[in-house]
């Protein structure tokens, strides 16, 4: 698999029109290749790349993102991330359901599924493209915050029709507030707790590592303890990389740790890249098709009147001034992290019912 992926790092530097092919793609039509010709390199499972790909993926984007930046667009971030979802869930539900004919209970659940956006795939291309850093924060911020909700919402759903979960306002409101602040409480002592650590010492290779365990331990605690591994791993990340790598960190130290994320990410990337052409089942895509692609149209014109009217409300109300092009950008990127939510742990270990 790894050889595969560095096979395809190569082909732009040996054929001159591969170059203009975004690597990401090139992985993504390699694997696709590959499905066709029933060469499946590896069997995903959720803990697979929900513990193994995601903790560095969301650790590098985090270590990368600019406070300041974050707390700029705070309230259009908070907008998106929350009223966002539940447009995109009733949408796709009702579209669903009117449309299709699917049971009013599930199609909401798969709109819980797909309502939660996921940077990692888009960010990718962004560093590639060199797209502005503005647009960066605002699709990393949204999934910081989205996934929380989203999880919420998925877990009441599924629980409602299952008799294991009654829908309270006040409850959901308290369950919600638990998950994210579980992940934002574990990020915060990680972070500064190694910030404040390695101001005692500059061994780099040491702090690299430290920096590691940082973006597994994280998600994992997290996630034992009922909270949102992905909200504690990125307010980590964003705490060692705005605070702790300045104050506990030697430029050079902080150079290596920058070199060794960015590694990381490029070749995390690649395998998973590699690993989602791989995947596809063309005979149950074909079987299903119909209904996939009611379900892509409704995901993407729900998303569409949630990003161009939630950032109108933020240009009014916040003088925001998020163009167009901005919103065009942040809304094609939200493709990117569809069905994570149906994918995690959160549901499948804590809430499943009893046999």
């Amino acid at each position: 698999m790894t050889s595969v992926s560095l096979t395809v790092a190569t082909l732009p530097q040996v054929i001159s029109w591969v170059r203009q092919i975004p690597y990401t793609l090139l992985l993504v039509i390699v694997g696709l290749g590959l499905a066709l010709l029933d060469i499946h390199l590896v069997e995903l499972y959720p803990e697979l790349i929900l513990s193994i790909f995601l903790p560095p993926l969301l650790f590098e984007a985090a270590w990368n993102l600019d406070w300041s930046d974050l707390k700029r667009d705070l309230f259009p971030i908070s907008l998106l991330a929350v009223a966002g979802v539940v447009i995109t869930i009733l949408g796709v539900a009702f579209t669903l359901h009117w449309g299709m004919g699917m049971a009013l209970p599930i199609a909401l659940v798969v709109g819980a599924c797909l309502a939660a956006t996921d940077p990692v795939a888009v960010v990718a291309l962004f560093k590639e493209l060199g797209a502005p850093k503005r647009l960066k924060t605002l699709v990393d911020g949204e999934s910081l915050f989205n996934d929380g909700v989203a999880v919420v919402a998925f877990t009441l759903l599924v629980g409602i029709p299952l008799g294991v979960q009654e829908f309270s306002l006040q409850e959901t409101v308290a369950r919600f507030g638990v998950f994210v602040g579980l992940g934002i409480a574990v990020g915060v002592l990680v972070g500064f707790g190694i910030s404040y650590f390695t101001q005692r010492f500059d061994l780099p290779l040491v702090e690299q590592s430290l920096t590691l365990v940082a973006a597994y331990g994280t998600y994992l605690i997290t996630e034992e303890l009922g909270g949102s591994g992905v909200i504690g791993v990125v307010t980590a990340g964003v705490i060692l990389g705005n605070f702790g790598s300045r104050i506990g960190m030697s430029p050079r130290t902080r150079l290596i740790v920058a070199e060794f994320w960015e590694f990381i990410a490029f070749f995390v990337n690649s395998i998973v890249f590699l690993l989602i052409g791989n995947q596809i089942r063309f005979s149950v895509l074909l079987e299903n098709f119909p209904l996939i692609a009611v379900t892509i149209g409704a995901v993407l014109l729900t998303r569409l009147l949630a990003v161009f009217s939630l950032s109108a409300i933020s240009n009014w109300l916040v003088k925001s001034d998020i163009d167009w092009k901005i919103q065009l950008a942040v809304w094609s990127g939200g493709a990117s992290g569809w069905g994570d939510d149906c994918l995690g742990p959160e549901y499948s270990r804590r809430d499943r019912p009893a046999r």
